[in-house]
């Protein structure tokens, strides 16, 4: 499990695929590597990737063919950089939300409103995913826990973003038509479709 409070970031130092798998060798943040063994979980871009090897240099992470089509891992490649979580402890603050790493699909950012030191960050949601958010609700973009800001026009959501976000995640290198990857609030998924299926019996 994650809290959405992205610890750094890392940079990716290569990415191959083979007979089907991505191997993601990534850079983490000074300090994140500390105690991290094979077999932990750390999310990266949102994403909950298993350590399946680590050295001076980096961890490396491999990502099957559903990750792939469902998140932004694919098209990473050496040099980019991403945001980094480690699996939250028992005992840890929980300044976020809690996450699961598993994405529910990509949103695209439309626009980009900047004021002083202000970014306004509207996005698009995909259609099948439009019940579960919602304004004054969570999602996790990228792995950052975030707070759903208006609802625009369509399918079109805004986040606010303050400098310290911006200057710890990929958010301050964002653009518009960057694909971010989504995770839904579960609490939110549950009681929707509850109350989907109450209104399903009763018809």
């Amino acid at each position: 499990m994650f809290t959405g409070i992205v610890q750094g970031l890392g940079q990716v130092l290569s990415s191959t695929e083979s007979s089907g798998i991505c191997r993601l060798r990534i850079a983490l943040p000074e300090g994140r590597e500390m105690g991290l063994e094979t077999g932990a979980s750390v999310s990266i871009n949102g994403v909950c990737l298993t350590c399946v090897g680590l050295d001076e240099m980096g961890v490396s992470f491999d990502v099957i063919a559903e990750t792939l089509r469902l998140t932004n891992l694919g098209p990473l490649k050496e040099g980019d950089r991403v945001n980094v979580e480690r699996a939250a402890r028992f005992g840890d603050e929980i300044g976020g939300h809690m996450l699961s790493g598993h994405i529910h699909g990509v949103a695209t950012v439309t626009d980009l409103k900047a004021q002083s030191d202000n970014l306004t960050v509207i996005w698009d949601v995909p259609n099948a995913l439009q019940k579960y958010v919602m304004p004054k609700g969570y999602v996790a973009l990228n792995g950052c826990s975030l707070t759903v800001g208006e609802h625009h026009l369509g399918a079109q959501f805004s986040v606010y973003l303050i400098p310290e976000t911006r200057r710890l995640t990929t958010f301050g290198r964002v653009r518009i038509g960057d694909s971010l990857n989504l995770e839904v609030d579960s609490q939110t998924q549950v009681i929707v479709e509850t109350v989907e299926r109450v209104l399903d019996c009763r018809s």
